[in-house]
């Protein structure tokens, strides 16, 4: 059931088994999965997951080259919900461990907000991760190609830029580093620092080795046009010509709502084990939070795996959730 402010109502007392937070990938395939289990479950989603600016999945079994991710999501929702799951469009800003559940409190609505607060017994966390981008003056320019052949993760389109004039742009020398993996499928390679940092001497060397440029003045903005990024122009009014760039700036993880819960991090992603729970019992992470990479095909076995386990620790709990066929004769 698609939950609204005014059907809020009808759950005020319910007790959910799982309550996921985040309807990308990882979060609705938990979802279909918990339902499949008999399970109840309510997928809380703040709206537009990585996945949804995906304009094309070029490397997913059994999808058509050219599906979008928004089209994924649409499947994936519309399949979770006629398993009779319960999904709201909110934003989760606290999680509370009351002992056997948990306390969740959830916003409803930008203006005028409605707040709720839900209760599961196991959460998963599946609230993923935003790109950070180039910092320009107008930063629609970047939204225009950004998802497009403005790219933000080289395993996923490694591959669309090979043998293509490609602008690496990042936000340390550090994170510049991505250009080495990336010289596997391109040698052409221009590096761009925005005049944001300092490169040092040692780092210009291997790019000179490498015959890599880098380019330190501001960025005025991105050219091209349909979508298409052509080049860059830089604060001089010089033009570099690209027909490519990955883009290498960190991410914002969405894990503010756990700050209150004594979890393992390594660096920005959930510590979890095999099959995704993580340091606490009756948390699991799953998609982009988690240790591991970050793709569609992964973060969709993610939710599969964390939804069996929890299915087989409340198995294990409870033994069946249905009379059997002799105690009902019996009855």
């Amino acid at each position: 059931m698609k939950l609204t402010r005014t059907s809020l109502s009808q759950r005020s007392d319910q007790i959910y088994d799982v309550l996921v937070v985040g309807g990308g990938a990882a979060g609705l395939s938990a979802g279909i999965y918990l339902q499949r289990y008999l399970l109840s479950t309510l997928i809380i989603d703040k709206g537009k997951a990585r996945s949804f600016w995906m304009q094309e999945l070029h490397n997913y079994l059994g999808l058509s080259p050219d599906t979008p991710g928004r089209e994924v999501l649409k499947q994936g929702k519309e399949h979770y919900l006629s398993l009779d799951g319960d999904y709201l469009n909110g934003y989760v800003e606290e999680v509370i461990d009351e002992g056997e559940t948990f306390a969740v409190k959830v916003r409803i609505g930008r203006t005028n907000p409605t707040y709720k607060v839900f209760h599961s017994r196991y959460l998963i966390a599946g609230s993923g991760i935003i790109d950070h981008l180039p910092k320009l003056v107008d930063m629609q320019n970047v939204f225009d190609y950004a998802g497009h052949n403005l790219h933000v993760c080289l395993i996923c389109d490694g591959y669309e830029m090979r043998d293509k004039r490609a602008g690496v742009f990042g936000s340390s020398e550090s994170s510049l580093g991505v250009a080495f993996p990336l010289g596997w499928f391109t040698p052409y390679i221009t590096l761009f620092t925005n005049s944001e940092f300092e490169v040092s001497p040692e780092f210009r060397d291997r790019l000179s080795t490498h015959g890599y440029q880098l380019i330190e003045q501001p960025i005025k903005q991105f050219l091209g046009e349909n979508h298409q990024m052509t080049g860059v122009e830089l604060a001089d009014g010089s033009v570099v010509e690209l027909d490519t760039g990955l883009v290498s700036m960190g991410s914002k993880y969405h894990t503010d709502y756990l700050k209150n819960i004594d979890l393992e991090y390594q660096g920005g992603n959930l510590v979890t084990d095999n099959m995704n729970r993580t340091s606490h019992p009756r948390i699991f992470a799953v998609g982009d939070l988690k240790v591991g990479m970050n793709q569609v095909v992964i973060a969709a076995a993610d939710g599969a795996l964390a939804a069996t386990q929890i299915w087989r620790d409340i198995r294990r709990s409870e033994g069946t959730r249905h009379s059997s066929p002799a105690a009902i004769n019996a009855a």
